[in-house]
C-alpha cells in the first residue's frame, strides 16, 4: 500500500477540497513539481495552471488555480490560491469567458 500525505487545497473563498492523497503534481514559478508522502519541506509560488492529485481510493482531480503558494511539511500539503475550481465542478463557457475578461483588465493596464 502506497504512504499517504494530507493535503488542502484552499481559495479566498473556501476549502476546495481536503483529504488523503499518494500524488501531488503542481508548476510552481521554478518549474513542475511532484509530492509523495514524506517529501523534504518546501515552500514555494504557485504558478497559474493546474493541480493534479492522486488519492488513496485510486481517485483522482485536477484542479485550475491563478497562482498561489504551496507548503509541504509533516506529510501535508497545503496549497493556496486566490481562486482554485475543481475540474468537474466547473462549465467551460463561463470559465473561458472569465479567463478573457482578466486577460483584457491585465492588457488594459499594460
Amino acid at each position: 500500500m502506497a504512504k499517504t500525505m494530507q493535503v488542502s487545497l484552499v481559495a479566498a473563498d473556501r476549502e476546495v477540497w481536503s483529504g488523503e492523497a499518494t500524488v501531488v503534481n503542481a508548476r510552481t514559478l521554478a518549474g513542475e513539481i511532484g509530492i509523495m508522502a514524506d517529501h523534504q519541506p518546501v515552500m514555494s509560488v504557485l504558478a497559474a495552471g493546474q493541480v493534479d492529485v492522486r488519492t488513496v481510493d485510486d481517485g483522482h482531480w485536477v484542479a485550475a488555480v491563478d497562482g498561489g503558494f504551496i507548503s509541504v511539511a509533516d506529510n501535508h500539503v497545503r496549497l493556496l490560491c486566490e481562486y482554485a475550481e475543481l475540474s468537474h465542478e466547473s462549465n467551460f463557457d463561463e470559465a473561458k469567458r472569465l479567463m478573457d475578461e482578466r486577460k483584457a483588465a491585465l492588457e488594459g493596464d499594460a
